[in-house]
């Protein structure tokens, strides 16, 4: 039976962000293997497997421990640049291999790592913990000195709808690039750039935090459109008036 050994670390930062995982995976070549099957079956390319594991030729042997893919979800905070500093690799490379149009990525969305070492991923995860806990010794700190926990920044009250990336006409990706197909944990909403600018955080009453990074032709004014990957959930939202905060 083939073997695929996975070591999962995560990070639990505080109530009002989201979790930090970052997957780093192992396969171990088995009697019989060869890269197309190990690639068919890890839903990768033959020339991932080669460029990840800096390999010189397709001829592989058992027992040879193979790296995948690494996956990072981005959290509440994130940037191309810090995740980039994390890895120790270029936006340029981030860009690459997520096939992204911009610099705009969003809470929820899933980040392919290239080339990740088990030690580059462990030593992710005690940064990702530091900072959790520094976050948590500041947030104590504001709840000491005061009651109120909403956000700093603009605020305004919006008209609300929700839209999912399966309606009909639809193409699941939007104005930024973002597959809402293959993230559907994302967190985006649709805005008007003259109210609210792209890539902004946003955090919108009865949601949550979103990133600004999409766009929609009915949507103008103080109007966003809220993604919800369930169309029930989706329709259950319906119309409302709801207060956000572009965050600063």
């Amino acid at each position: 039976m083939r073997k695929i050994v996975t070591i999962v670390v995560a990070a639990i930062i505080m109530a009002t962000t989201a979790v930090t995982t970052v997957s780093a995976e192992e396969y171990e070549v088995q009697v019989g293997d060869s890269l197309w099957g190990i690639a068919k079956e890890t839903n990768t390319s033959v020339e991932e497997l080669i460029d990840i594991n800096d390999l010189k030729t397709t001829v592989i042997h058992p027992k040879q421990v193979l790296l995948l893919n690494e996956r990072y979800i981005v959290k509440r905070g994130d940037s191309l640049i810090s995740i980039a500093e994390q890895y120790d690799v270029s936006v340029d490379d981030l860009m690459k291999w997520n096939n992204l149009e911009s610099n705009i990525i969003i809470i929820g969305q899933e980040l392919d790592i290239k080339g990740v070492t088990v030690e580059q991923a462990e030593e992710s995860e005690k940064v990702v913990s530091e900072q959790s806990t520094e976050k948590k010794e500041e947030t104590k700190s504001v709840e000491v000195n005061t009651s109120d926990n909403t956000p700093e920044g603009k605020t305004m009250t919006v008209t609300a709808t929700a839209y999912t990336a399966s309606c009909e006409g639809c193409s699941g990706v939007t104005y930024t690039g973002v597959d809402l197909n293959e993230n559907p944990n994302a967190k985006v909403i649709a805005v008007d750039p003259n109210v609210i600018p792209l890539g902004s955080e946003v955090y919108i009453e009865g949601y949550g935090y979103a990133t600004a990074a999409d766009i929609g032709s009915a949507i103008k004014g103080n109007k966003i459109d809220v993604f919800i990957p369930s169309l029930n959930e989706a329709k259950a939202w319906g119309n409302r008036k709801v207060d956000i905060t572009i965050v600063e």
